[in-house]
């Protein structure tokens, strides 16, 4: 007890990380910086035992508790034990929460922890997104093995945004381009079939598309880029390809890219099980 006497003893208890009750209580602590203030961080609680312990080291060093409990029951059973054991507490969450039942009319889901799934699913989609980008039409092959979708394709088969719409959604994705009498890069030989998939369109669609690229780009001619013939030759070739490597094949003709990436979610839970964002 001479440790109590000399410094004041503050309890964070959370049945979650802990993290708002933290830097809820060092916000308001910083106010306080002539007083001695120790503090002690108890996460994931959810049962009355752990309960418990907290109030007995609450009274073993005359401490108060501050607590971010989204559960009613655990609220009350801390509140009350407390009282009877003459330890402060100070509810952070439960004012809030039943202010804004009442002004939503809804009630809390009383689920310990979103916040900080919904961090980690930011944090997961952020580095999606990067892997995405960092392995964008042939790119970073040396670590090709790392991505969870490989979506491959002559040029300008919409394999760069459907890359970038399931990267959102938490897809690590690859997109290699096919090049006529080039064949396909080494690093692919090893990678699941199942997670490789292959994006088709009818080459007259296709010779739409690149003539209205070559017009953008406000030059005089792009050779066999545009040739329709050529065209249907270099997409003829490429779907033997993928048969020969026993690759899903996706056409893309006349799709939005919201759609081919649905269909591609949808191939790729069917062939791995993995689900990642939306599959309708």
């Amino acid at each position: 007890m001479d440790e109590a006497t000399s410094k004041r003893f503050v309890f964070l208890a959370s049945d979650a990380s802990g993290f708002t009750c933290r830097r809820v209580v060092y916000a308001a602590l910083d106010q306080f910086s002539s007083t001695d203030v120790k503090t002690r961080l108890f996460s994931e609680i959810r049962s009355g035992d752990q309960i418990n312990q907290i109030i007995r080291e609450a009274v073993r060093v005359d401490g108060i508790i501050v607590y971010t409990f989204v559960s009613p029951d655990m609220r009350t059973k801390i509140t009350e034990l407390g009282r009877l054991n003459g330890v402060p507490t100070v509810d952070i969450m439960g004012p809030l929460l039943s202010r804004l039942s009442d002004l939503l009319e809804i009630s809390p889901l009383a689920k310990p922890g979103l916040r900080n799934q919904l961090d980690a699913d930011y944090f997961n989609r952020m580095e999606a997104i990067d892997y995405t980008i960092k392995h964008d039409d042939g790119l970073g092959l040396a670590t090709l093995k790392e991505a969870e979708a490989v979506l491959i394709g002559v040029s300008r088969t919409t394999k760069t945004p459907v890359s970038i719409y399931l990267s959102y959604r938490g897809w690590k994705v690859a997109n290699i381009p096919v090049i006529p009498q080039m064949g396909l890069p080494s690093e692919l030989t090893p990678i699941d079939p199942g997670r490789v998939i292959a994006l088709t369109i009818k080459p007259t669609r296709l010779a739409i598309i690149r003539m209205e690229r070559q017009k953008k780009l406000s030059q005089a001619s792009l050779g066999d880029y545009v040739d329709p013939d050529r065209i249907k030759c270099e997409i003829n070739d490429a779907f033997r390809l993928y048969r020969q490597h026993n690759y899903t094949v996706v056409n893309v003709t006349n799709k939005s890219i919201e759609e081919t990436a649905t269909e591609v979610m949808r191939i790729l839970y069917q062939n791995t099980s993995i689900t990642k964002g939306r599959i309708l």
